[in-house]
């Protein structure tokens, strides 16, 4: 397919050069840094309710199918977002987007602190996860700013801090919780919200090289829709995101109840402290990164969902031993992470003027497979057990490595073409 990979390559230099965003801001370690804290912060948001729900439902009165809602309607709150605030960034001032979505996440996170009935607190909670959504503005504009042949570094990077942000928000919210009650969770969240508001609007770039982009919001949000059905690299990595991030909901929304029965009996704030093994995770997002850099992107997401695959084994003798579970969990969010750090550079180097429409599209897959894993793994809980969680998981790691091994040399792959260009 010669002709194919040409033409990929020539529209991916036009588009880079279109892009030029990073040519007038030297984009420093402290800077990624800077984003990644940021996106850590926002993300966390949406998972900082988990392990308060009892006692939210307590305080407020609420019964246990209206307690159930506040995570389901915070998740809809997120995906709603992704669709239809996300694209902004390919229309609007990123670094304006960005500060109006964090002061308008103040507000949220201050009416979810002050909420003394379960309606106001659920409107929170859903304006919570619509605004959350700026880690993937974020995401966009990290790599809108680096240069080509970085782009997959920073990319790893930034989203490292997405992973630790998910992994430690459980912990974070369940020990402050414990030291001054549910609120000041996001007391604290709605302060550090703010204060990354002031950094970002004083640090990022106040202009843009990119020429501007004429969209109304409705072409917008059509043209998101467009992109999927003429990419097929972009359908494919939305696929692979669906199926991993189906496994490691698999897991993480259903290991407590094993754990929290015999032999072990844990408490909640041990359980919580298992995201600190997924931090590990973060190690992967920034070598995939690298890897991605090296145009190794093929390879890397073969080798992450064998990885992926092979971590269901030890996961299945945790009811015999926690050094399988430590295992498991490691393998686990180092490949899911591999994939994702790739998936996200590979699609952003087929349009980086769209690179907003791109990662606010794929993400919404992610969030199908987040609530798909999410939804069935209590389910073969409730009605076969552990073993059938397990078998659920290793079963979309399966789909996903059967899908590159039929799918690896039919794609063409942009990040590469570029990274062999720059390397002549």
């Amino acid at each position: 397919m010669p002709g194919k990979s040409e033409a990929v390559t020539r529209r991916t230099e036009a588009r880079s050069g279109e892009s030029g965003e990073g040519s007038t801001f030297v984009l420093s370690r402290g800077v990624v840094m800077l984003f990644a804290v940021a996106c850590g912060a926002a993300v966390a948001n949406v998972y900082f309710s988990q392990p308060l729900l009892v006692t939210m439902g307590h305080d407020l009165g609420m019964s246990p199918a209206v307690v159930g809602s506040v995570v389901t309607l915070t998740h809809v709150g997120y995906g709603l977002g992704l669709f239809f605030l996300v694209p902004l960034g390919d229309v609007a001032d990123r670094r304006r987007l960005i500060v109006a979505q964090l002061l308008l996440l103040v507000m949220a996170l201050a009416v979810v602190a002050a909420a003394h009935t379960a309606a106001i607190l659920l409107v929170g909670m859903a304006a919570t996860g619509l605004l959350a959504v700026v880690t993937q503005t974020l995401v966009a504009f990290a790599a809108s700013l680096a240069p080509p042949a970085g782009r997959g570094r920073v990319v790893g990077l930034v989203t490292s801090g997405v992973v630790i942000g998910i992994l430690l928000a459980r912990t974070a919210s369940g020990l402050m919780a414990d030291l001054a009650a549910w609120r000041s969770v996001y007391l604290a969240s709605a302060s550090l919200t703010a204060l990354l508001a002031l950094v970002l609007y004083r640090v990022l770039p106040r202009h843009s090289d990119a020429p501007p982009t004429t969209l109304r919001y409705g072409q917008l949000l059509r043209s998101t829709i467009t992109l999927f059905a003429r990419e097929q690299l972009l359908r494919l990595r939305a696929l692979f995101g669906l199926l991993v991030f189906a496994a490691f909901s698999t897991l993480w929304s259903s290991v407590a109840l094993p754990l929290s029965e015999a032999p072990y009996f844990l408490p909640h704030s041990a359980i919580g402290a298992l995201g600190l093994i997924g931090v590990a995770g973060a190690l992967a997002a920034t070598a995939a990164g690298r890897l991605n850099d090296r145009g190794l992107s093929r390879r890397t997401t073969g080798v992450a969902l064998a990885l992926l695959t092979a971590s269901w084994l030890p996961l299945a003798f945790i009811r015999s031993s926690l050094w399988a579970l430590v295992v498991g969990v490691i393998l686990l969010d180092l490949a899911v992470q591999a994939v994702h750090v790739t998936n996200q550079t590979l699609i952003y180097a087929l349009h980086p003027d769209a690179g907003s429409r791109l990662i606010g599209g794929y993400m919404v897959f992610y969030s199908i497979g987040s609530a798909t894993g999410a939804i069935a793994a209590t389910s073969f809980y409730t009605g076969a057990g552990w073993g059938a969680v397990c078998a659920l998981g290793a079963t979309f790691s399966c789909l996903g490595l059967v899908l590159w091994a039929f799918t690896r040399h039919g794609t063409p792959d942009p990040a590469a073409e570029v990274t062999s260009r720059s390397g002549t």
